[in-house]
């Protein structure tokens, strides 16, 4: 069969790689891919967000199954696009992205449908957001309610940090139309765990964990990013706190949806904050996560056609989903200055030592080809995995496979899993 990935991330580097493992596969195009993911797909100069292309691509092609990486297309509704069209596609609709693509929508979900979440309130102007302000309790957490590249979330610790933050969201429009309308919830405390899992509308099947690391710079300090590091499995995400989740949240997020006449069928991400009162709902995403993604998908014994097949069929309570009993760890190789100003176009080098390699590998976040050679394009740059025994392990030959890799402004945060050792 043909497949097309639609990205040109490190998630979609991650899933291409997984995807050309299925013996169900003939050929991969991704669009608009990159030059990691030239080495397993096809490429086509394509935008994510240019639908009427893409469905007369894959219609020219005869593509068998589009699996979408990115939230800004199936926000936008590139899904219904191409069902109406009559091609097979896998991630939710339309009605039912908006899951991701609108925090006040997931809150009054979770507060409708008693799923555990921070306390919130939500609004449309900048004047009442600051007269709610004025007698709320600190810190406090402010959330552009559309999309806004993982970097929306601003916390802040006091009532002047707090104001300056709604000039930010809904004055000054950082984050453009995103903040538009803004949520501000409660500051929870604890850990942060990611979980992934595929969904067919009815079924949900859970992934193994992991947590990411969201700060530029170590010990979590410096800007919001999309992503500096990643591991899997979480230490932190017991079998209790497992237990718990089923019970209050995955399912019940599941039937919520399909209760609204919103029928999930794709990816839902689960980031959750374990508090001293049990596991809460920090944020739910429609995709897979990035760069959650580059530290599951190598941990994954399934063939994932065969997984996305059963969510579009409504068969997935026929799949024994199933994960390597080992750790993996993702690093970040970024450009220095991300994620505010910095420089592309160097060559990065020592690529070719991770041909054929099974235990670790490179995901291409921001890479093109430039005269032959590949060059770093993005802030973000490559996603360096690599699988261990045991997490410590896992870290170790991950943090020496970015030693094999350089471009002139190479910079990476030091600390990615450190907090195994607190465990």
């Amino acid at each position: 069969m043909k497949v097309l990935v639609v990205g040109g991330g490190g998630r979609e580097h991650a899933i291409c790689w997984k995807v050309a493992k299925s013996p169900l596969v003939d050929k991969i195009y991704c669009a608009p891919g990159n030059a990691g993911i030239a080495s397993v797909a096809e490429c086509v100069p394509i935008g994510a967000m240019e639908f009427d292309k893409l469905v007369a691509f894959a219609k020219e092609k005869e593509i068998d199954l589009t699996v979408v990486g990115m939230d800004d297309p199936l926000v936008g509704g590139i899904v219904d696009a191409f069902e109406a069209e009559g091609l097979r596609v896998f991630g939710p609709r339309k009605n039912a992205a908006i899951l991701e693509g609108s925090k006040a929508f997931s809150k009054d979900l979770m507060k409708k449908y008693d799923i555990p979440t921070a306390a919130y309130e939500t609004f449309n102007s900048p004047e009442d957001a600051l007269k709610y302000l004025e007698t709320a309790p600190m810190p406090t957490v402010l959330k552009a309610d559309g999309l806004a590249l993982g970097k929306g979330v601003l916390i802040c610790q006091n009532l002047e940090e707090a104001k300056a933050g709604v000039q930010e969201l809904m004055v000054d429009k950082q984050f453009g139309s995103a903040g538009d309308r803004i949520v501000i919830e409660e500051f929870m405390t604890g850990r942060e765990v990611s979980v992934l899992s595929f969904v067919d509308g009815k079924t949900i099947k859970i992934m193994t964990s992991a947590q990411d690391h969201k700060r530029a710079k170590d010990n979590d300090q410096g800007l919001n990013t999309g992503g500096m590091g990643t591991f899997s499995p979480s230490p932190f995400y017991t079998a209790e706190v497992d237990d718990f989740c089923r019970k209050y949240i995955y399912q019940k997020t599941v039937d919520a949806m399909a209760s609204e006449g919103r029928e999930f069928k794709g990816i839902i991400f689960f980031g959750l904050m374990l508090t001293e009162k049990g596991p809460r709902v920090l944020e739910y995403n429609a995709r897979f996560g990035d760069p959650e993604t580059q530290v599951v998908l190598p941990r994954m014994k399934n063939d994932i056609v065969e997984v996305f097949n059963a969510c579009i069929d409504g068969t997935l309570d026929q799949i024994n989903l199933q994960f390597e009993d080992n750790a993996a760890v993702c690093v970040v190789l970024a450009s220095d200055g991300y994620p505010e100003h910095y420089e592309k176009g160097f060559e990065i080098k020592g690529l070719e030592k991770f041909a054929g390699c099974d235990d670790k590998f490179v995901f291409h976040a921001g890479s093109k080809f430039n005269d032959g050679k590949i060059v770093t394009n993005g802030g973000r740059v490559l996603g360096v995995t690599a699988l261990g025994a045991d997490l410590k392990t896992a870290r170790a030959n991950a943090y020496a496979a970015t030693e094999l890799i350089d471009f002139a402004n190479k910079y990476k945060r030091n600390d990615i899993g450190k907090a195994i050792d607190e465990a």
